[in-house]
């Protein structure tokens, strides 16, 4: 078959086919638990060929978790990016959107951090990194958006907002471990109801 497309634009596809395919899979099993083979055959590549897009598996943890929370965070940035919302609507937007991807039976490959965080923590050293820079940028937008909600003045906190934004990532995190322990939203339902309280909303 002949085919058009450049040689660095089909690698690239396949690179990004497993990926998602093993971000998917992973959210449901755990790093540990899946193999290799499992992702290369879901994703459609042949065999023998992973080791053409990634060195290691270790290697291929870390652009799994780099790939998952570039499309994290830009998730947020477009949510901080909406003109016309002020900064706890945006907030309230964002919550919302964790509490319906973190369901208790299909994640939909969008709970790695909660997934992994522990696991992978202990396995690899550049994968925690990662992790730990992942969540960096996540606690990042949580404080600009709470900044930006004491500006317009549609949120008040008690701290300070870098504080604030790290408590609450933290509390989202325990919650939606907490959700798949109990198989129930109800941890996620009362942290919502904190997050209002300790951001006065």
């Amino acid at each position: 078959m002949v085919t058009d497309m450049p040689v660095t634009a089909r690698t690239g596809d396949t690179r990004r086919s497993i990926l998602d395919t093993a971000q998917r899979i992973i959210a449901h099993k755990g790093y540990s638990a899946v193999g290799i083979n499992e992702v290369l055959a879901e994703a459609g590549v042949p065999k023998g060929s992973f080791y053409h897009y990634f060195p290691s598996k270790d290697a291929f943890g870390e652009a799994l978790l780099r790939s998952y929370f570039e499309e994290y965070v830009a998730d947020m940035d477009r949510i901080l990016a909406r003109s016309g919302q002020s900064a706890a609507e945006q907030l309230t937007t964002y919550w919302q959107q964790w509490r319906e991807t973190q369901s208790v039976d299909d994640c939909q490959g969008k709970c790695l951090a909660v997934k992994l965080g522990a696991e992978v923590s202990d396995l690899s050293e550049p994968m925690r990194l990662v992790l730990k820079e992942g969540t960096d940028a996540i606690v990042d937008r949580l404080e600009r958006m709470i900044t930006g909600g004491l500006q317009d003045g549609s949120v008040a906190i008690d701290g300070d907002p870098r504080g604030t934004a790290q408590v609450l990532y933290q509390m989202w995190l325990g919650a939606s471990i907490m959700a798949k322990i109990h198989r129930s939203l109800a941890p996620l339902d009362s942290t919502t109801t904190m997050t209002r309280q300790i951001l006065h909303l």
